[in-house]
């Protein structure tokens, strides 16, 4: 069973990138996202900690689907543990991609 828009699932990283400590990561949600930045990889390259970013929204757009954000570390952020799956990397049936730091908010909902 698919979860989450077709945007979300064209977006998804493929198994064969490799995590490394520094990687931007993003969480896809139904049609949001969430950034995260990778914190600790595990020797065999399959289960990853991420943290959370500070996001911080930096165009003038209001509720819009235009949407521009700069991105920091925050030491504070919720970690999460992320393993590779067949289908993916998941943490609790979340899918994640690695490679790029993404925020968004879907006003529509």
């Amino acid at each position: 069973m698919q979860h989450g828009s077709f945007i979300n699932q064209c977006a998804a990283t493929p198994t064969s990138v490799v995590p490394v400590v520094g990687m931007g990561a993003t969480n896809m949600l139904w049609s949001d996202r969430h950034a995260y930045t990778v914190i600790a990889v595990s020797a065999s390259g399959k289960t990853i900690k991420v943290q959370r970013d500070k996001a911080i929204r930096v165009d003038g757009n209001g509720m819009s689907e235009s949407q521009d954000y700069t991105y920091e570390t925050d030491p504070t952020g919720t970690i999460r543990i992320v393993r590779l799956t067949k289908r993916g990397w998941r943490a609790k049936g979340s899918k994640f991609t690695l490679g790029m730091r993404m925020e968004y908010h879907d006003y529509s909902f």
